[in-house]
């Protein structure tokens, strides 16, 4: 098997776009391409799983340690012809400036595969030799296979560009990506929409694929690149415990998972049962536990404040006392009411002010805001005991939400969460009964253990209801 790494010299330089076209045309060729996704982000991987036909997986060094990441790489690969790993922001950007923890750069080394770098040149001439040239020195460490130019006005535009870089630097040119409107993926608060939202996907699908055949050395790139064997993927023994359904809510409003997430549900011995909060009419049958995920529940507000029939359902199950764990989109799906207004990010808004009532299980009134609440990531310590795990249970997540509280009425909580970025504490984790919510998203397999418990949990919850039936 064969890997790369794309890395960006900033945000913003076309480093998705680029992922994705590559992508395209290997899969084109008739390879299976795993795609992976450094940082947190749910979106990008979205559109990686479409071009793939394989789940993106996401890879972070901040909220995984080492071995985390490589297992998590190692059980993507299996079966692969070729792994693609999108990096975030800039190749060196992590959570501080003095080091390159929870980088892109680090992961390119903890898995020890080659880095291709790219560069917006829309505005650029010879000066991108040194945008390059400084990449290439800053970390020796790391394995530069090739430079991709983006935003390139034309042929000579390129040529002129090629020549600086290989006048002035070391790592190879492996062409470029012209300006193209067709194959801009429109973006909105929370990043880029869904594949499914846009149309004539797959026709953008087969234009970046013949763009990336046309201005990529596509074949050198491939001989270039080594094999590589990831570290062995034993998967764990699913539990021999009488197993649990989990239904998972996962439709256009509800799917931000990470696939880490619910394979590691499975192996602790659950079931997942996928339904749809806007178009099921009713909860699948026998269900032991719920899982609400983020989202964009905003953008069909309408629709779920109108699913009357699931929704007392949903309430009807929170009452027979079994377990709802909910993230984010999640945790505004199960509270009292939304509220939007003129400045928040609706494209479908017809009023000024428009309320919307959710499920009501949790005591909270939340509003729509103009700007990200408590962004970045997250340390996260559980003060009391909940679905889980125990009282002093450190874990690390992220938070990324345009909406905040408003109002509430007192409601227990069972975190304690950290804000990398601002530094600032809070309380989270919403506890009701045998009900979890978070704005915060955890990936379980920064421990493991969490996965574990929830599917305990249920487990004892489903064997206590069978002794009072």
């Amino acid at each position: 098997m064969k890997a790369f790494l794309v890395a960006g010299t900033a945000s913003g330089v076309g480093k998705t776009t680029v992922a994705l076209a590559i992508m395209a045309a290997f899969r084109m060729r008739g390879l299976v391409v795993q795609p992976f996704k450094c940082g947190p982000d749910f979106l990008d991987t979205k559109h990686h799983s479409q071009i793939c036909n394989r789940a993106s997986r996401n890879l972070d060094t901040w909220m995984l340690n080492a071995d985390a990441n490589r297992a998590v790489f190692a059980h993507g690969c299996v079966g692969a012809d070729l792994a693609i790993v999108e990096g975030m922001m800039g190749l060196f950007d992590g959570v501080s400036g003095d080091s390159e923890a929870g980088s892109t750069a680090e992961i390119a080394k903890l898995l020890n595969i080659p880095v291709i770098l790219v560069v917006d040149a829309s505005k650029s001439a010879r000066s991108v030799a040194a945008v390059v040239r400084g990449f290439e020195v800053f970390d020796p460490e790391l394995n530069f296979i090739g430079v991709i130019l983006n935003g390139v006005a034309g042929l000579s535009h390129f040529r002129l560009l090629e020549g600086a870089i290989e006048s002035g630097c070391k790592t190879p040119v492996l062409g470029w990506l012209p300006h193209e409107s067709e194959i801009v993926i429109p973006e909105r608060h929370l990043g880029l929409e869904y594949p499914c939202e846009q149309a004539g996907s797959q026709d953008r699908v087969e234009k970046l694929s013949a763009l990336a055949e046309e201005h990529l050395k596509l074949d050198f790139l491939l001989k270039s690149i080594g094999d590589m064997q990831p570290a062995r993927s034993v998967p764990k023994q699913k539990s021999i415990s009488a197993s649990v359904r989990i239904g998972v809510a996962r439709d256009q409003a509800f799917s931000f998972y990470y696939e880490d997430n619910l394979d590691l549900l499975q192996e602790a011995g659950a079931e997942i049962v996928e339904f749809s909060p806007l178009k099921d009419r009713g909860l699948p049958a026998d269900l032991d536990g719920l899982y609400f995920g983020g989202g964009y529940p905003e953008l069909y507000a309408a629709r779920l404040s109108e699913n009357f029939e699931i929704q007392e359902q949903v309430r009807a199950f929170a009452e027979s006392n079994r377990p709802i764990y909910a993230e984010c989109g999640g945790l505004i799906y199960l509270s009292r009411e939304i509220s939007m207004n003129s400045d928040c990010p609706d494209p479908n808004r017809t009023s000024l002010v428009k309320k919307y009532c959710m499920v009501g299980l949790l005591p909270l009134n939340i509003e729509m805001a103009v700007n990200l609440i408590n962004f970045g990531y997250v340390d996260v310590k559980f003060t009391s005991d909940c679905l889980l795990g125990p009282k002093g249970t450190m874990v690390r997540g992220h938070s990324f939400h345009f909406s905040r509280i408003a109002s509430h009425d007192a409601t227990d909580t069972a975190y304690k969460a950290s804000y990398s970025l601002s530094g600032e504490h809070a309380v989270e984790g919403y506890t009701r009964g045998n009900l979890l919510a978070s704005y915060i998203h955890l990936h379980f397999g920064a421990e493991p253990a969490l996965a574990e418990n929830l599917v305990r949990h249920i487990r004892k919850v489903k064997k206590e209801l069978a002794v009072m039936a």
